[in-house]
């Protein structure tokens, strides 16, 4: 069932509705959304900086020693 072919139709190319998202929008979940992938993001960008500077310590200490 999942291989059988669907004609794509006109109506296919212009769609541009996503129910989704408006539905999201229309409850006020779209902030929600959006601020919690921003802080999943902000929170990555920390760790990956903190690791920078900690790795950065380590091959000063490493130089230093050598």
């Amino acid at each position: 069932m999942a291989q059988e072919k669907i004609a794509i139709t006109e109506e296919d190319y212009n769609n541009s509705k996503i129910e989704m998202a408006d539905v999201m929008r229309s409850e006020g979940k779209i902030y929600v959304l959006v601020g919690v992938i921003g802080i999943v993001f902000a929170g990555i960008l920390v760790y990956i900086i903190n690791t920078d500077r900690k790795v950065s310590s380590l091959e000063k200490l490493l130089k230093e020693e050598n």
